[in-house]
């Protein structure tokens, strides 16, 4: 993830959770889930296509490429596994769901990898 930004890692996440909710990934969808705008999604997505993290066909389906999936895949298990962490010290589910999406960006892979062990040992 060390090229990628907080803002498109947080639109590969999104893709992510809606894509394997078996949900279209029509830009008003995303941008509902997030809480943006329209316009902010169509910039985000080109930026993806770009980057090469997806595909997206004339008629606005958007696909993951592998090398885009397995990124999204990663955010996302790095996401849910802050977030249990915080769970488990007791922060409330509504602190643990904000505190995470700010801590999966900035911390470092060999922090996270302990949290992770951490978890599994209890």
């Amino acid at each position: 993830m060390k090229n990628t930004t907080k803002s498109i890692e947080d639109y590969l996440e999104a893709f992510y959770i809606l894509y394997t909710n078996k949900e279209p990934l029509e830009s008003a969808r995303v941008a509902r889930f997030l809480n943006v705008s329209r316009p902010a999604v169509n910039k985000a997505t080109q930026e993806l296509v770009k980057m090469g993290f997806i595909t997206k066909d004339p008629y606005s389906v958007v696909v993951f490429t592998p090398k885009g999936k397995k990124l999204a895949k990663k955010i996302y298990e790095r996401h849910q596994t802050l977030k249990l962490f915080l769970l488990s010290l007791g922060v409330s589910e509504k602190n643990a769901e904000r505190d995470c999406c700010l801590l999966e960006h900035v911390l470092s892979e060999e922090t996270y990898q302990k949290i992770k062990k951490s978890l599994k040992n209890k």
